[in-house]
């Protein structure tokens, strides 16, 4: 079965077909992010003390986080740095002989490649890549296993987070860059969004390996920069647990938007920004997709109930603000530029 939408070309009309490509390799699942912090002791209280990740390791400039049911080192790391941002996203494939192929793939279509092999604790050998959008991504196979603490309830603590769900970003050509995960990496779409512009124009998509709504969102923005990582918690009393725990810290300002409810996704959400400005969503709530032909959901950009089925607004700093990403070269923060739909309602700028 084929999945088609239409949306604005440089000239007349383009057809993009969200039917998944089937590439010699396997990508199962959003795996980690590490988010690039000014001050690690900070960082800690706030992801730590406050917010109940499990600390699993650390090193002088590093910290690995995962949640209570995950059993990979880690699926959060917080690095040292000059100033915020994102080092990298990071995806599991299905075995060693995948990240060859991957190579493979980004080499042929000109893109940066660099092999990464112990500078992560707890990881194997990595391939990291600079994505068509600029983002570094890194995928790997081989991960330390540690204790599964599902049933460790003696040790939940703050907001109950299981596990890293997915990740957002922001580019300022989001048609082109759901083109090449679906067909190029063999992402699935699950909801899209578009203008009601005649033709209309693709604005966001929610992109799958797993089987829920998402491991990538991609959004038209200022761009490359991650919009967030979303962190799966139990249940919405988590999300309500989350905003008791920050306000009765002084933290009320890391609030930034929600307890809500998504329309996309119908997911129950809270947005957090870290001490250094870096956000995270806690997420709960979505829903399950077990059929490889399912359909993907369209929203109407005019719809307001796609971003809060409640239908409040969101903060302007929520559409305006993200984290850069590195050149996976020499570290240094890649140049952004805006799209060409800055006139268009709901642009995430």
């Amino acid at each position: 079965m084929r999945f088609w939408f239409a949306v604005t070309g440089s000239v007349g009309h383009t057809q993009i077909d969200l039917t998944p490509g089937r590439p010699p390799f396997g990508i199962l699942r959003a795996a980690h992010v590490e988010f690039r912090v000014t001050d690690l002791k900070r960082a800690r209280a706030f992801y730590v003390d406050l917010l109940g990740f499990v600390e699993q390791d650390r090193e002088p400039d590093r910290l690995y986080l995962r949640g209570y049911e995950e059993l990979d080192h880690h699926s959060l790391v917080l690095r040292q740095a000059s100033s915020p941002g994102v080092g990298h996203i990071a995806y599991r494939v299905a075995g060693e002989e995948d990240l060859e192929h991957l190579a493979v793939l980004h080499r042929r279509h000109g893109l940066p490649v660099r092999w990464v092999e112990g500078e992560e604790r707890g990881q194997g050998r990595a391939l990291r890549v600079q994505d068509p959008a600029g983002f570094p991504v890194e995928f790997f196979f081989r991960i330390e296993r540690c204790e599964r603490l599902l049933q460790r309830y003696d040790r939940y603590r703050g907001a109950f987070v299981m596990r890293l769900d997915h990740f957002n970003v922001q580019c300022p050509d989001a048609e082109a860059l759901v083109r090449w995960y679906v067909r190029e990496l063999g992402f699935a779409c699950s909801e899209y969004t578009e203008s009601t512009d005649d033709p209309p124009r693709l604005w966001a998509a929610w992109l799958r390996r797993k089987q829920n709504v998402h491991d990538l969102a991609i959004m038209t923005g200022v761009g490359p920069r991650v919009h967030h990582a979303g962190f799966w918690v139990t249940d919405q009393a988590s999300v309500l647990r989350a905003c008791d725990i920050l306000a009765a810290s002084g933290m009320v300002g890391s609030i930034e938007r929600g307890p809500g409810r998504h329309g996309l996704s119908n997911a129950f959400f809270l947005y957090l920004r870290d001490p250094d400005g870096n956000r995270i969503e806690l997420y709960t709530g979505d829903y399950l997709i077990s059929d490889p032909d399912w359909p993907p959901i369209r929203w109407s950009l005019d719809d307001p109930r796609r971003a809060t089925f409640w239908g409040q607004a969101p903060p302007s700093s929520w559409f305006d603000d993200a984290s850069p990403v590195e050149s996976i070269s020499d570290g240094s923060l890649m140049p952004t530029r805006a799209p060409e739909l800055r006139d268009r309602p709901g642009f995430v700028r």
